[in-house]
C-alpha cells in the first residue's frame, strides 16, 4: 500500500479531474441520466437518484452547468410521471396505513426512465433528498432559476415528508431493517434546500421544515455515539457515508464539536493510508477502500480547514486510476474480508471501473483545493 505522505503532482492530479468532468459528460445518456458505470453487469444501463446527483454536483462544481440541468430535468420527469403513485404512498402514510416497501419509489431507473424489471434492493429514500439539495445547489452556484425544477421538488417534498421516518435500505442496497444516519441526513439536506429556495411553499413548506426537524432531532437523540454520527440509530459504528452530511451536504457544521468527532470517528475506523471502506464489517468485493469515500472524507476536511488531509485523500484516490484513466468504484489493497472476494467476481465480474460516482468525487474535492478552476458555462445551460 502507497503511504498517505507520498504526493502526487499537481499537473497529474489537475489532468484526472479534467477528463474526470469529459468523461462524465461524454457517458450522459440523451435523456439526461448518467450510467452508475457504462460496463459492470450488474449497473449497465441504471441511473440511481443518489449516485446521479453527486455526478451532477461534481460536474456542476467543474463549470459543466447544461449536463447538470438536464440530469435534474431527468429527475424530475421521473417523479412527474409518477405523480398519482406518490400521492397514493402520501395520502396511505396520512391515513395511518403506509403502503408496503414494494410500494415505495425505486432507487434506479434504466436511462429511458423505466422501472427495472430483475430483482434489486430497491427501497431507498436518500437520493429523493439527494437530488433536491443538488439541484438547489446547482441553481444557487450558476445563478439559476430553481423554478425549472419546482414539480420535481414538490413532489419529493411530499414523499419524503410521509416516509422518511421509515427502515429502508442504505447507500450500499444492505439493511433494509435499520434507519440509517446517512439516509436521515441526506433527506434533512434535500428538505432544508427545498424551503431555503422558496421551491415550495405554504403547507408544504411547513411539512418540509417539520420532517427535517424531527429528522434532525431522531439524529442527535439516537443516531450519535461517543460524539460522532453512528451508521444507524442506536448503533456505535460509523460508516464512510457519514462523512457526506459533513461535506458536501454541510447538513453538519465541520467545525462543531458533532463534526470534528465525526471525522476523527470515520478516519480512525475506516481510514488506512488514505483510502476508506464503507465499514468495519464489509464483505463487498472482499471489503475494498472507495475512491469515492476517500474524496468525501476529504471534502469534510477541506471543510474543517485541514487541507493537507484533504489533499492526501485526493491524492490517494488518484493513485486508483488505471492505465486507461478511470477510477473504480473500489480497490483491493486492503480488503477486510479478502476470503469474499472471489464470490462477487464470478457473480459479478471485475469491480465496476470506472464508477462516474468516483470520477465526480475526485472532481468535487480537486475543485474545492483548487487543483482545477471552474471552465466557463457552455451557451445555453
Amino acid at each position: 500500500m502507497t503511504a498517505l505522505t507520498t504526493p502526487v503532482g499537481t499537473d497529474a492530479l489537475a489532468d484526472l479531474a479534467r477528463s474526470s468532468v469529459s468523461l462524465i459528460t461524454s457517458l450522459q445518456h440523451p435523456s439526461g441520466a448518467y450510467p452508475a458505470s457504462p460496463t459492470f453487469s450488474a449497473y449497465q444501463g441504471y441511473s440511481w437518484f443518489r449516485d446521479g446527483a453527486f455526478i451532477a454536483d461534481g460536474v456542476s462544481s467543474a463549470g459543466a452547468v447544461n449536463s447538470a440541468s438536464r440530469f435534474f430535468d431527468w429527475c424530475q420527469r421521473m417523479l412527474v410521471e409518477r405523480r398519482s403513485r406518490i400521492t397514493e404512498i402520501v395520502e396511505a402514510a396520512a391515513a395511518g396505513r403506509p403502503l408496503p416497501d414494494e410500494h415505495m419509489l425505486p432507487t434506479r431507473f434504466t436511462m429511458e426512465g423505466a422501472e427495472g424489471d430483475d430483482d434489486w434492493w430497491d427501497f431507498q429514500t436518500d437520493g429523493y433528498g439527494t437530488w433536491v439539495w443538488a439541484a438547489v445547489a446547482h441553481a444557487d452556484r450558476h445563478g439559476l432559476d430553481v423554478a425549472r425544477w419546482r414539480d420535481g421538488i414538490a413532489l419529493s417534498v411530499d414523499y419524503l415528508a410521509a416516509t422518511w421516518s421509515r427502515p429502508c435500505y442504505d447507500w450500499w442496497e444492505e439493511h433494509r431493517e435499520q434507519v440509517h444516519v446517512s439516509t436521515l441526513l441526506c433527506i434533512v439536506a434535500g428538505l432544508e434546500a427545498a424551503v431555503r429556495s422558496a421551491a415550495v411553499e405554504g403547507d408544504r413548506a411547513d411539512a418540509a421544515r417539520g420532517a427535517a426537524a424531527a429528522a434532525r432531532d431522531l439524529v442527535a437523540r439516537r443516531g450519535v455515539h461517543d460524539g460522532h454520527l453512528t451508521k444507524w440509530l442506536g448503533s456505535t459504528d460509523v460508516d464512510g457515508s457519514l462523512s457526506a452530511a459533513i461535506a458536501p451536504l454541510g447538513v453538519i457544521d465541520a467545525t462543531s464539536p458533532l463534526g470534528r468527532a465525526s471525522i476523527r470517528a470515520v478516519d480512525d475506523a475506516l481510514d488506512v493510508g488514505g483510502g476508506v471502506h464503507r465499514f468495519s464489517f464489509d464483505t463487498f468485493y472482499g471489503g475494498g477502500q472507495w475512491p469515492l469515500l476517500s474524496c468525501m472524507l476529504g471534502l469534510a476536511y477541506a471543510a474543517a480547514g485541514d487541507r493537507p488531509a484533504a489533499l492526501a485523500r485526493l491524492e490517494w484516490a488518484a493513485r486508483t486510476v488505471t492505465p486507461e484513466g478511470y477510477l473504480p468504484e473500489q480497490v483491493s489493497d486492503h480488503l477486510l474480508a479478502p476470503e469474499r472476494r472471489a464470490e462477487w467476481v464470478e457473480r459479478w465480474g471485475d469491480v465496476a471501473t470506472p464508477l462516474l460516482w468516483s470520477h465526480a468525487m475526485f472532481v468535487r474535492l480537486a475543485i474545492e483545493l483548487d487543483i482545477i478552476t471552474p471552465h466557463v458555462p457552455e451557451e445555453g445551460a
